[in-house]
């Protein structure tokens, strides 16, 4: 798991995929199957469609950062209270 995560209206582009990406939500995102996901996106530019259109996938997919999403003092904070939440729960690598 990555603990340097891209902020929210973040755009990227996955491997493989030919439509971008902006990520609406970070940081263990849970589907049914117990999977653990780095994000969720939406397509952009049309942003959020219906829930049939919104893709969890983690930061190793990421082939290309479009656009890094907007940064201030809350969202730091936000990541080093996560950094500290892996570290406790032993899914961070020193």
């Amino acid at each position: 798991m990555n603990n340097k995560l891209l902020p929210i209206g973040s755009v990227v582009t996955l491997e493989g995929a030919e439509k971008k990406l902006m990520i609406v939500g970070e940081s263990l995102v849970q589907e049914d199957d117990d999977t653990i996901y780095d994000y969720i996106g939406v397509p952009f530019p049309e942003g959020y469609i219906d829930s049939e259109n919104m893709f969890l996938f983690m930061a190793k997919d990421i082939e290309i950062v479009n656009f890094v999403g907007y940064v201030n003092a809350e969202s730091q904070a936000f990541r080093i209270k996560y950094a500290e939440y892996l570290k406790e729960n032993g899914l961070q690598e020193d």
